[in-house]
Order: structure tokens, then sequence, then C-alpha cells
């Protein structure tokens, strides 16, 4: 595979498609780097949430958006896990960002104007000599529009939100799987009618639908895509 010229691989679509896992291990094949965009506006929540700026499901935006030259957040490889990790004002937030009460709130905190621009600016500055895979809800659209290979994962929310409750109940927490429907519903509506920057599919982003594919199959999907990209095929 010819990789002298490094390229910028763009990973959408909604939540619980699996993004992530499809970028880390494109970026892990291809000796690339890896970002989650995801963890940093989770990041953001997080700190919203210990600030008291989220409260009974309602943010105080103003409070955050005051706030924002006081986040600070940067990421750290780890070796065991063979990816990156995010840190929020120089502490390991990874597995405080990952429950429930964040994912419940942080569509809210990705829909202010002043959060998604700061965070896109950091996120540009990554790319700096390309070879990056990055995943999230605008990477193709907003943050990298140029981007040479843009993937849309999509998959029906009923597969999404059993592929979630699993991941929770696996690591040991009590929840429903109503609940995460909800969660992913919620989210899905969160995250396509948001005036700035929503959800939606590259024009010339290649759509990959895994409801009824795991994540092998979901990961040679992708590397046929980026072999030909390589190949300028």
């Amino acid at each position: 595979m010819d990789q002298t010229n490094k390229i910028i691989i763009a990973v959408d679509g909604y939540s619980s498609t699996g993004k992530s896992t499809l970028a880390k291990n494109l970026a892990k094949k291809l000796g690339y780097v890896y970002v989650d965009t995801g963890s940093m506006y989770r990041a953001v929540t997080l700190y919203a949430m210990r600030k008291g700026y989220i409260e009974d499901g309602k943010l105080d935006s103003d409070a955050l958006v005051r706030d924002l030259n006081q986040i600070h957040l940067a990421f750290i490889h780890n070796p065991e896990r063979g990816y990156s990790e995010i840190l929020l004002n120089g502490e390991k937030v990874e597995g405080s960002i990952r429950n429930l009460e964040v994912s419940n709130q942080v569509s809210q905190v990705a829909r202010i104007s002043e959060v998604r621009h700061k965070l896109v600016e950091i996120q540009q500055h990554m790319a700096d000599g390309k070879g990056i895979v990055m995943d999230g809800r605008d990477i193709g659209t907003v943050v990298f529009p140029e981007a040479e290979l843009k993937i849309f994962l999509t998959a029906s929310p009923e597969t999404r939100a059993k592929r979630r409750y699993k991941e929770m109940i696996d690591d040991g927490r009590d929840i429903s799987y109503e609940s995460v429907l909800e969660n992913v519903s919620q989210r899905d509506l969160m995250d396509t009618t948001r005036r700035d920057s929503p959800l939606v599919k590259a024009s010339d982003a290649v759509e990959i639908d895994n409801s009824h594919m795991n994540v092998e199959e979901t990961f040679n999907a992708a590397m046929k895509l980026v072999e030909k990209v390589l190949k300028n095929e």
C-alpha cells in the first residue's frame, strides 16, 4: 500500500455506530494519528457538570462560554490501549466522560456555537502534516471539508442502542435498554437539528450502513475505500 502521501480520513455518523472503534483501527493499521472529537465535547460537558452549569438537565450556556478560556484539552498516548486518551485541564477523564449522565447532556453542549468554534480550531491544528483519522459529527463537512476520504457510518437506532446497552452492562452499569434507546433517539434529534454544524452526510462522503456488520466487517469495508484513495483510483 502506497503511503508516500498521507491523507486525512474523516469518519462521521450517528452515535453508537462504531465511529471511534473504526477510526482507532484505521489509524493503527496505517500508522496515523487518531483523534476522537466526541471525547472533546464530552470533556467540556463534564467540566460544565462539575461547575454546576448543568442542573436538572438545563445548561447555563452563558456561564460555560465565559469559562471556555479556562478549559484546556489535550491527548496523551496510552500504549496499553494503543490510542490517545483525553486530558481535561491536565486530568485524565477518559473513564469519567463515558457514562450516561454525560451522554444525556453532551448534545446540548455541542450545540453551542462558541464551543464548536473553539474545538474545531483545536482539531484543525491537529492535522498539520496530514496522516490523521478523526471521527465525530461534522469532520467531513466543517472540520476537514478537504479530507481525501470521508466515511459516513449509519445503523438503525435499535441496533445502535443494543450495542451501547451491551457496552454499559459489560462495564457493570445498572441501566435499561429502553433508557439507552431513548438517549440514542434524543441525541439523533439534537445532532441533526442543531443550528450550528448539524449532523449531515457530506456530499462526497461514502456511506457504510453497519446495522448487520461486525467490527471486522466494517473495518474491511473502510480499508477498501482507503486503499482506493491511496492508489488514486
